[in-house]
C-alpha cells in the first residue's frame, strides 16, 4: 500500500503539557483510517501537526514522500483539512467562499467553476449555495466546509470530527460522501470520538489516549487483542492500562 500520509514519532509539548507523545501512523491511498479518542486525547493537536498548521516539538510528517515541515509549500497542496472549529466568511455565500479558496489554490478559472458546480451537486448545496453563510444551519455550514476542504481534490483528507453537532440525516450524508472519496483513491484520516462512526467507516483504526497510541489495526484485530465485543469496550480497556511510554523531546 502507498503511504500517502506518514507520521513518525510526533510529539507536541505546550509548556509542561505533552499533548501528543510519540505518535506513529500511516494512511494509504484509498483508505479511511480512524484516529479515535475521548475529548482531550490529543486528536486535534495531532491533526494540526499533520496538516502543517502546528510545528511538532519532535517527529516528522511526510505527504506523498515530501517532508511537510521542511517543504510546506510543496506538501500542503496535497492536503485537505477540515477542523472542528473551521469558520466560514459570514458575509460571503458558500459559492463565493469556494471561489475565493480556489483562487488561493491557484486553480484555473474554468476548472474552478466546474469543480464548484460539481461539489454543489454532490453535497446537495443548490438550495443554499448563494445565501450568505451567516444565514445557514449547522448542517449547511458543515457541507460548505467539506466542499472547501475537498475543493482542490487533494490526495489526503484530514477530517477532525466531521459529523460533530450534526443530526442523524446530515451526519449520514457526510459519512457517505467520505466513503465515495475513498472509492476514488483519496487517503482519509478521520478523527472522531464516536465509536459507531469508526466501525462503519474505517479500514484501520488508531486508539489515542492521553496523547499516546494505545493500539492500532483493523477493527477485527483490535477486538481480538482486547477480547472485547466492540470498540468502546476495547478503547476503555486500553485507556485503563495506560502504558508508560517514553516522552521524546528535542532541545
Amino acid at each position: 500500500m502507498t503511504a500517502a500520509l506518514q507520521a513518525e514519532g510526533l510529539v507536541k509539548q505546550f509548556d509542561m503539557v505533552t499533548a501528543v507523545n510519540g505518535v506513529n501512523l500511516t494512511v494509504g491511498a484509498g483508505e479511511i483510517v480512524g484516529l479515535l479518542g475521548a475529548n482531550g486525547a490529543g486528536k486535534t493537536t495531532a491533526l494540526r501537526m499533520l496538516a502543517g498548521i502546528l510545528t511538532p516539538t519532535a517527529g516528522r510528517v511526510s505527504v506523498n514522500g515530501l517532508d511537510l515541515h521542511a517543504n510546506p509549500l510543496a506538501g500542503k497542496p496535497h492536503l485537505g483539512f477540515l477542523s472542528g472549529d473551521t469558520q466560514l466568511y459570514q458575509r460571503l455565500t458558500p459559492r463565493e467562499v469556494l471561489r475565493y479558496f480556489g483562487r488561493l489554490y491557484g486553480m484555473a478559472a474554468d476548472k474552478l467553476a466546474g469543480r464548484i458546480e460539481e461539489l454543489v451537486v454532490a453535497l446537495e448545496m443548490a438550495a443554499f449555495a448563494d445565501r450568505l453563510c451567516r444565514t445557514l444551519s449547522t448542517g449547511q455550514k458543515q457541507r460548505a466546509n467539506i466542499a472547501r476542504a475537498f475543493l482542490h481534490q487533494p490526495d489526503v483528507l484530514l477530517l477532525d470530527e466531521p459529523t460533530a453537532a450534526l443530526d442523524v440525516i446530515s451526519g449520514h450524508f457526510i459519512t457517505e460522501f467520505i466513503r465515495r472519496e475513498r472509492s476514488v483513491g483519496r487517503a482519509v484520516l478521520l478523527s472522531t470520538h464516536i465509536m459507531s462512526e469508526a466501525e462503519y467507516l474505517c479500514d484501520r483504526i488508531y486508539l489515542l489516549h492521553e496523547g499516546r497510541i494505545t493500539d492500532e489495526g483493523t477493527q477485527v484485530e483490535i477486538l481480538a487483542r482486547a477480547g472485547c465485543a466492540n470498540l468502546t469496550e476495547a478503547f476503555l480497556q486500553r485507556a485503563r492500562q495506560r502504558p508508560e511510554l517514553p516522552v521524546t523531546t528535542e532541545d
